[in-house]
């Protein structure tokens, strides 16, 4: 007797991550692919005719409307999100979370892979209050969504995901998948180089490729789902997604010799020099950006990259990620 295909459904599927993470499941499952996105004309790497796609045209407020598909799916891979209009932000990270999973049978359903942000966590990965209590309407959304999902009926088939700061496709727009936020501010961050060398940060934080979050997404959503075998947390099962910790001061000084710019002594921007500089020059700092600028350390223990699941990371360090992305060295064009 064979079994058939498994059903994934994929929220958000024209983004970066989202498009990644398909292209991983075509290559390396067989899986039928439900893509819930707004915009099919952004499938840039992922053919819109393969016979194993199956296209949900919509806004996820409008759950309801793929009701009968939903109710047909194995996984679930949710990595849409919406940030900026605090009113969208809470209907699209919250209302539109739990309506889906309303929507989804109990009986066919294995395994929710939920997409939230490493920044509501601490070192050890549990809740920062200070999320919930002044961050963004996108951290708080995502704060709320995860303690409201703890207490889900379906908690136990949930691996919530949380990836650090983002690479992926490349800064000229070359490369078949999206450019992500963060691939798109390298060129940006390379003008101020000249500053940057002077300075010293006493601060840290993980990084990872896309392609390396598809990966672990693909290995999570293509064997068998378990109850939560981390110490620690309760049934939503918690991985961040990240490479070993860097200083800001090791990526700037990275930054330098790609870019063939000489690092300088530096200067220490003690914490007291830059509530000094934000007062002095005109930036806007809401309560979440001065936590931020506190914490200054944005590390996780444990972090996970692909080796954990027996595959090879993609992106394992940042001169990997540099030229993965395209950002020519000192005398390229």
């Amino acid at each position: 007797m064979t079994t058939a295909p498994a059903r994934i459904l994929i929220t958000g599927a024209s983004g970066c991550v989202g498009q990644y993470t398909t292209a991983w499941l075509l290559e390396h499952s067989d899986a039928e692919l439900l893509l819930w996105l707004r915009d099919p004309s952004k499938l840039s790497a992922i053919p819109l005719d393969h016979p194993r796609i199956k296209l949900l045209v919509g806004d996820l407020r409008e759950t309801d409307r793929f009701a009968t598909d939903l109710g047909s799916v194995n996984r679930v891979i949710h990595t849409a999100t919406a940030w900026g209009d605090p009113e969208r932000a809470q209907q699209v990270n919250v209302v539109a979370v739990k309506r889906m999973l309303s929507l989804l049978d109990p009986d066919k359903l294995e395994q929710v892979v939920y997409f939230s942000t490493a920044s509501i966590l601490n070192r050890d990965l549990q809740p920062l209050p200070q999320a919930l209590a002044y961050g963004t309407e996108y951290i708080q959304t995502k704060a709320q969504c995860l303690k409201d999902l703890e207490h889900h009926p379906l908690a136990e088939r949930i691996v919530a995901v949380f990836p650090t700061l983002v690479f992926g496709g490349r800064i000229d727009g070359s490369s078949r998948f999206p450019t992500s936020y963060l691939t798109e501010g390298l060129a940006e961050a390379s003008k101020w180089l000249w500053l940057a060398r002077w300075l010293r940060a006493d601060a840290s934080f993980h990084f990872i490729h896309a392609a390396d979050i598809a990966a672990i997404c693909g290995a999570l959503a293509t064997t068998p789902h378990q109850r939560n075998p981390e110490p620690g947390q309760g049934p939503v099962r918690r991985i961040v997604m990240g490479q070993k910790a860097i200083s800001v001061n090791e990526a700037v000084a990275t930054l330098c010799r790609w870019r063939g710019v000489a690092r300088t002594p530096g200067i220490p921007l003690w914490p007291w020099l830059i509530e000094g500089l934000i007062r002095v020059l005109p930036i806007e700092v809401n309560d979440w950006d001065r936590f931020s600028i506190r914490q200054r350390h944005f590390i996780h223990n444990p972090v996970t990259q692909p080796e954990r699941f027996q595959l090879t990371s993609h992106g394992p360090d940042l001169e990997t990620v540099l030229e993965d992305s395209g950002l020519p060295r000192r005398g390229q064009t």
